[in-house]
């Protein structure tokens, strides 16, 4: 059976959602199968438990391995009429079924939020112990001085000590920010002598979201954009003139207005649209009521959702007060902030290294990602986005703040950056914001791009002019040193991203051309495709290049390289012009680096499928199990790994360009919020291991 490890709340309000999800992402790059199971859940059924589809949704887990078992209704029942052990047999019957599929399974107990905190204690207890589980002890820091939360922690572990529970760490909570450094200099150590980690109060966890307060409170939505959820800073009631309503009126607050007072709808609607004014989160009208048709008409291009609501004003306010944001409503933002703390604080390596797991044997997309995300955050590193005013491009950025990722500059001019992060309802703390047009670094970058290209007649007051350009200040920003890498390309083509790269940060001394690769993830593997994006009709002596930047890349994002040279051909058995490009390519490769593991020519079948490689390259070291796959023109890579990412649903990540003497990348004007998160990530791990120099700029 697996092991278990049980996340049991010793105190009130410990916030165990956190907990679960952040011990989660840290078992989850360590384990092939992990399963989640909440024995007793608060919801109305086990089938509703928003805390399991979260699981669900973050780690692709099934039904089958993330459940719930009775509601907390049901077990208050069991519990008053005497028959606790039935509690009992029900979670060990769940947690077996669930067990069966998995290596390790992560069960979270309820939460202490009742009047009977003590029978709950001891339930938990009970349950870990029934349950053959690891516990880890979590107590709430909010409401505590330091002393306090300290004391807590040590009653806690003579409880469960007391139980006879297996111990794997004592967690705190929602300490208040300030108080982490001292609570975890003041905190006593346990017989084990490990560290008891300490977890500050995230605020942004508590605020509802919009989305929490429509599906609450079941609004009729009017008009408004339907993008990410924003959280709800604070409810303004507009009981007052319009004109005075905007003096009390801040950013993220939510707007309850009758229908039929025009002039403060109005008020707020002008003022989401006049930069350096607040954006309300969203407005609700109540009473039933929709204001005139004109101004109705006006609420069509407002920057905020707009509900309507049924009830009076004051009815409508009572509601929406009542509703708590919740970690486990899956909203982008909230999870981003919670595994952000998590993993500052906590070590999930020295944590996870007390117990003996397995380690993974599949590389699974939603594992590759994740794996993205540990890596970069591991050697922080700077990034610049020069794209600061695409909403694509915010939201990415602050899901990247969020989580602890990397450090970010965004290039805009500043004002309409912060009313665009406005409108979308993006902070933008923590992030730094140039605008090429006004920025100090401005006349630097001019003078030493006039002087990398004058062989090319730029003068100084040229330089000047193209510095104004996002992607040639971005990059010169990457190649002077002021961050590691650059990504750009959401609203811009391929080439605007590529050419100041060329011009002036140029290749490494061991490369003649840059090229690209597209991480492609399987459901059980990664390979890696190159050049798909970038070279249209490489020689023999480029394809050298691009099978042995591609295999390098292949390693430093954990793919053991074994490099296909593909062709329509296998081994001796064809000849001509295509066949013998790819033959002296491969040849090429071998003489650069002997101890790689190359095959070429070579079919796409033979060096994929082993059945096929055992009749057409008996012996070969690559055949049937490459993981490279070098393609002989763009044309033929770009079609494959489209036909591939469409036909077997294959994760396609990338491009990633490589050969750079410093770390730029592309990304798709079609990209996602998640492709940019993933291509920033993929930068910074480049620029982690970039020791190149500066480009000479011949």
């Amino acid at each position: 059976m697996a092991r278990g490890i049980y996340v049991s709340a010793m105190t009130g309000g410990a916030g165990l959602n956190l907990v679960s999800l952040g011990l989660a992402d840290s078992l989850y790059k360590r384990a092939d199968r992990i399963g989640f199971f909440r024995p007793i859940t608060p919801a109305a059924s086990p089938e509703d438990d928003s805390m399991v589809a979260l699981m669900r949704s973050s780690f692709g887990l099934t039904e089958a391995t993330a459940r719930a078992g009775m509601t907390a209704k049901d077990a208050r029942s069991l519990l008053i009429s005497g028959e606790r052990d039935e509690i009992d047999s029900r979670s060990v019957a769940l947690f077996g079924e669930i067990a069966r599929e998995c290596d390790i399974v992560l069960v979270e107990g309820t939460n202490l939020s009742g009047q009977d905190a003590a029978v709950e204690f001891d339930l938990n207890s009970r349950l870990a112990n029934n349950l053959g589980c690891h516990v880890i002890g979590v107590v709430s820091g909010r409401n505590r001085t330091v002393e306090e939360a300290a004391d807590a922690v040590d009653v806690a572990r003579r409880s469960l000590q007391a139980d006879n529970v297996s111990i794997l760490a004592m967690l705190v909570n929602r300490v208040e920010p300030d108080d982490v450094d001292a609570l975890t200099a003041t905190i006593r150590p346990g017989t084990t002598r490990r560290p008891v980690y300490v977890i500050p109060e995230i605020p942004s966890l508590g605020l509802p979201s919009v989305v929490e307060m429509e599906r609450a409170l079941g609004l009729e939505r009017v008009t408004g954009p339907t993008g990410p959820a924003r959280d709800i800073g604070g409810v303004k009631v507009a009981s007052m003139e319009g004109g005075n309503f905007l003096s009390v009126l801040h950013d993220g607050d939510l707007v309850i207005v009758s229908g039929d007072r025009s002039d403060a709808i109005l008020a707020a609607t002008a003022s989401a649209m006049t930069p350096q004014f607040p954006v309300p989160s969203a407005m609700v009208l109540t009473n039933g009521l929709t204001p005139n048709p004109l101004v109705t008409q006006l609420l069509t291009h407002a920057a905020f959702p707009v509900f309507l609501s049924n009830a009076d004003t004051f009815t409508t306010t009572r509601q929406v007060v009542a509703v708590q944001g919740d970690l486990s409503s899956g909203q982008p933002r909230k999870v981003a902030a919670a595994l952000g703390a998590w993993h500052r604080q906590v070590d999930g390596s020295e944590l996870l290294a007390r117990l003996d797991l397995p380690r993974p044997e599949k590389m699974t997309p939603l594992r590759f990602l994740h794996g993205l995300i540990e890596r970069a955050r591991s050697q922080r590193r700077h990034i610049v986005l020069p794209e600061g005013t695409d909403p694509r491009i915010l939201h990415a950025a602050e899901i990247l703040h969020r989580r602890d990722v990397c450090d970010l500059t965004l290039l805009g001019p500043a004002t309409e950056v912060r009313d665009v992060a406005a409108r979308e309802g993006v902070d933008l703390t923590g992030l730094t914001i140039i605008d090429p047009a006004t920025s100090d670094l401005r006349e630097r970058f001019a003078e030493e791009y006039a002087r990398l290209r004058a062989h090319k007649g730029v003068d100084a007051a040229r330089a000047r002019e193209v510095m104004l350009d996002g992607s040639y200040f971005g990059t010169m920003m990457v190649q002077l040193g002021e961050v590691d890498g650059m990504v750009s390309g959401a609203a811009h083509t391929t080439a605007n991203t590529i050419r100041p790269a060329l011009e002036f940060v140029k290749t490494r001394p061991d490369v003649r051309i840059v090229s690209s690769v597209f991480f492609m993830l399987l459901a059980d593997r990664v390979l890696v495709y190159g050049d798909c994006a970038v070279n249209p009709e490489p020689d023999e002596e480029q394809l050298a290049d691009i099978a042995l930047a591609s295999a390098q890349t292949a390693a430093q994002f954990g793919v053991d390289p074994k490099v296909a040279m593909l062709s329509y051909s296998t081994g001796v058995s064809g000849s001509g012009g295509a066949v013998d490009q790819v033959r002296r390519a491969t040849d090429l490769v071998r003489e650069r680096r002997p101890n790689l593991a190359v095959e070429g020519p070579i079919q796409y079948d033979a060096a994929v499928n082993a059945s096929v490689a055992a009749s057409k390259l008996p012996g070969s070291s690559v055949a049937g199990q490459a993981t490279v796959f070098i393609f002989p023109d763009l044309n033929t890579g770009n079609n494959t790994y489209k036909a591939v990412q469409q036909s077997s649903g294959a994760v396609a990540v990338g491009p990633v360009l490589q050969g750079l003497r410093k770390p730029v990348n592309d990304l798709s004007r079609g990209c996602t919020v998640e492709d940019i998160v993933n291509t920033v990530a993929i930068t910074a791990i480049q620029g982690q291991t970039d020791t190149a120099g500066t480009g000479t700029g011949s």
